[in-house]
């Protein structure tokens, strides 16, 4: 399935981030076509941390009142690092993984002449409390081929952007629909769209009542918007210290894809990438029940993420970095959407003192650190509120001085 991927450091992590995407996907569509779950009750997680620090489980997946299973892309793994990745997360899985029940595996079997052997001694790496499950090329294309049409004999370099394309497609005809696939037209709308917000989200809202593509994010002032940004901590350090800029690439897009993922699972709106910063909006277009809440589990979210990619980033290169992982800040207030040209939806800005607020308090908090200005603290229920300490107030230029509260560590 990986043909000569084995060797191509441009393309391997490529590959097993857009398969990481696409298994959350089928694991959106199974569980609503089998168990009939909504997507929304299905809960999945980018680099859900386990008990040590520098492990990290590829994908949890936990759909509402069934038991929990990870995900491990391991495509282009040679066989030690196989056995030594689940043998070091899964062996002694700990709290962190109770009441999950299997670890999916998705590899190329014909990459391993001993496969049938290889399979016995991975399944020992497992807890007993814990089944694996194998996704190999066959079953993983035909998932391919049943949820998003993609009919291909191997995934290649040379296909790769097909696959992306097409997915996107299906991604759009489930989220718009339409007579059929086939007479689908996927416009610049309907994808910007998705890139910001994500197929069931979309598909909800036109449920909800807004049928058109034009009416999803129209301009205007939305109230109470929660506002998440997240950025590398000593990014310009690690910048510096890699010599290879390729790892350079890998670890932002690895960052890029995995937190655009992690705010569309949890409801939000990707709203852009600057440099090495995400900005995340919820209560948007539509304050649903719960939007602080799905806010805060994202920017926790979001700090596993960073310290999964600044683990994997400092494995690969000499000097070590004073600090890793995301800083984090969380604010709450209106905001102004803006077409950015006349006559036009497809490109909008967000302008509003919410999100200059969430970037003071997020230079305020330290790394793996989440820092929130009092609206948003008020807004959550009394669980999680419990779990945040009151800060002095923080002096913001141009803005005043604002009360804050830091989330205390577990």
């Amino acid at each position: 399935m990986v043909g000569d991927f084995s060797e191509d450091r441009t393309y391997l992590p490529q590959l097993r981030l857009l398969v990481e995407e696409v298994c959350t996907e089928l694991c959106r569509f199974e569980h609503a076509l089998t168990d009939g779950i909504s997507p929304e009750e299905v809960r999945i997680d980018r680099e859900y941390p386990l008990e040590r620090p520098d492990a990290f489980a590829d994908i949890r997946v936990a759909p509402a009142g069934l038991p929990a299973y990870v995900i491990e892309v391991k495509l282009g793994y040679d066989r030690v690092q196989l056995l030594q990745s689940l043998r070091r997360k899964f062996l002694e899985p700990g709290p962190r993984l109770a009441g999950t029940q299997r670890v999916v595996l998705v590899v190329d079997t014909r990459h391993y002449s001993d496969w049938p052997q290889l399979e016995i001694e991975l399944a020992d790496c497992v807890h007993p409390s814990l089944r694996l499950e194998v996704w190999d090329e066959s079953r993983l294309l035909k998932l391919l081929n049943e949820k998003f049409h993609v009919n291909i004999p191997a995934i290649t370099a040379d296909n790769l952007l097909d696959v992306r394309q097409s997915i996107d497609r299906t991604h759009g005809f489930h989220a718009f629909g339409g007579k059929s696939l086939a007479e689908y037209d996927h416009d610049p709308l309907k994808a910007e769209l998705l890139w910001h917000f994500g197929f069931w989200k979309i598909q909800a809202l036109r449920n909800g009542g807004r049928p058109n593509p034009r009416d999803i994010l129209p301009p205007g002032q939305y109230r109470g918007v929660a506002v998440v940004l997240a950025d590398l901590c000593s990014f310009s350090s690690y910048v510096r210290d890699t010599p290879d800029s390729e790892v350079v690439r890998e670890s932002l897009t690895s960052f890029y894809s995995k937190a655009r993922y992690q705010i569309l699972h949890n409801g939000g709106m990707l709203y852009q990438f600057v440099g090495d910063e995400v900005i995340g909006l919820f209560g948007i277009p539509e304050r649903s029940p719960g939007f602080p809440q799905a806010a805060l589990d994202t920017a926790r979210a979001l700090v596993s993420i960073g310290n999964s990619v600044s683990h994997h980033w400092q494995r690969q290169i000499d000097r070590v970095q004073a600090s890793g992982g995301v800083h984090v800040g969380l604010a709450m207030g209106d905001l102004q959407i803006v077409s950015l040209r006349p006559f036009s939806r497809t490109h909008v800005g967000a302008v509003g003192d919410c999100i200059n607020v969430a970037a003071r308090l997020m230079g305020l908090a330290g790394p793996s650190e989440i820092v929130v200005s009092n609206s948003f603290h008020q807004a959550l229920d009394e669980a999680d509120k419990s779990c945040f300490q009151e800060q002095e107030p923080v002096e913001a230029k141009n803005i005043g001085r604002i009360k804050a509260w830091k989330l205390s560590p577990k």
